[in-house]
């Protein structure tokens, strides 16, 4: 048999705050962190909107002579994991620190910096690069400096696989302490792509809102009047542990990870396939995983883009794969409320699921207020509700036609 695993800690950084505890305040408040760009003047782009994470001071997490070193998702996850351990009351101690990883992924990297040094090197020559630039900017580095920081020996490493990343990153780690490669496990995503070049290529792609005159309703998922996803930026992460070894020092469980499902469509390089074959497969193979029936999910934290074919198409997945009881699920997109933080999202939702659960109160899909004939589900509209559920999903699907769907249930010993 398996290890059973449980999350005995998790830490949020997004455009609804800093820190878990104010984050989950303005989730709950169904409040919308979205507002106009100001990491760079957005005049003439076609979208100048986004999530940022504003009023973030990095020398609360690293030193001054660091911050050249770590582009800005290294930063926020550094932030996020700060916070996580703390609330897990984690100590790497030299005893435990080879049976514990860190697997924190980004689906871009850092795209600040890549952006900032080819500034660099057109104006001043090859000469001008910094030689901190390539371990700054690449993907790995997040969970790098948070193995260093912490101590941490077991398995390193990062996913890269769009906005699946950070599902990515906690089905895998969840797997590798069932499979006893690691007794702990640091584990989520972070991502920083609030850029020029971000933004110009999502907007080439017509993949964004424009509603650019009232940003805190530019997200709105599975509403009729839905125009596209607004890019936000953040980190989440999650604390897995092997249940013996949780409770071995008394920590306290918020929830357990009971399923993982993975797939591919095979079908394009950014549309979703009509049938929803990849995403359906990936909720029932979470939900085999964790050994129930679909009747047992009570809600689901949907990928929900606010794209009018990706809403459309994860309703369908989901009234196919629970038959007549997806009109007896609570759905919900917080991405209503952050934005779309790409290779952060995962880990983000998943924290938000957690929470969900351990608090009975599920969060809002806010700006619905138009239903689309087409997405007839129950998106919990605008306001948190006060619900007991033992198992949930949550969702992640990216570019490439990668999914990944994670099933989280109320404790119990």
């Amino acid at each position: 048999m398996s290890r059973r695993v449980v999350v005995t800690g998790v830490g949020l950084v997004c455009g609804l705050g800093i820190g878990t505890d104010e984050v989950w305040k303005n989730v709950q408040a169904g409040k919308s962190g979205v507002r106009s760009i100001t990491h760079f003047d957005a005049t003439a782009f076609d979208c100048t909107i986004a999530g940022e994470v504003r009023d973030f001071d990095p020398l609360h997490w690293a030193e001054k002579k660091e911050l050249k070193k770590i582009a800005r998702f290294i930063q926020l996850s550094l932030a996020a994991t700060d916070f996580a351990v703390r609330m897990s009351e984690l100590k790497v101690t030299p005893d435990i620190a080879e049976s514990t990883g860190v697997y924190v992924g980004s689906g871009i990297g850092g795209f600040d910096v890549i952006e900032r040094e080819h500034s660099k090197l057109l104006l001043g020559g090859p000469g001008r690069i910094s030689p901190f630039f390539i371990p700054a900017a690449i993907v790995n580095l997040a969970s790098g400096h948070i193995s260093i920081r912490y101590g941490a020996k077991g398995p390193n490493s990062a996913s890269a696989t769009a906005c699946t990343t950070s599902a990515h990153s906690i089905g895998d780690s969840f797997r590798m302490i069932q499979y006893g490669d690691a007794d702990v496990m640091i584990c989520g995503g972070a991502e920083s792509t609030i850029t020029p070049m971000t933004m110009a290529g999502f907007a080439a792609m017509r993949a964004l809102s424009t509603r650019n005159d009232d940003p805190e309703s530019a997200s709105r998922p599975f509403d009729r009047d839905r125009d596209g996803f607004v890019v936000g930026e953040g980190s989440g992460i999650m604390i897995l542990e092997e249940l013996e070894h949780a409770r071995r020092r008394n920590a306290r469980i918020y929830a357990e990870i009971v399923g993982y499902g993975a797939t591919g469509d095979a079908y394009h390089m950014t549309a979703p396939d009509e049938t929803q074959s990849g995403v359906i497969r990936a909720m029932q193979r979470a939900m085999q995983d964790a050994d129930i029936e679909p009747n047992q999910i009570g809600y689901i934290n949907a990928h929900g883009t606010s794209t009018p074919l990706g809403d459309k198409g994860e309703t369908f997945a989901v009234q196919k794969t629970f038959g007549p009881h997806a009109y007896d699920l609570a759905v919900s997109s917080t991405k209503s409320m952050t934005g779309h933080l790409l290779g952060a999202a995962g880990g983000v939702e998943s924290v938000f699921t957690v929470l969900a659960i351990h608090n009975r109160k599920l969060p809002p899909t806010i700006n619905y207020h138009t239903p689309d004939p087409e997405c007839d589900l129950d998106y919990i509209p605008n306001e948190a509700r006060d619900a007991l559920v033992e198992y949930a999903l949550t969702n992640g699907f990216g570019f490439g036609g990668t999914n990944a769907s994670l099933c989280f249930r109320r404790f119990a010993e």
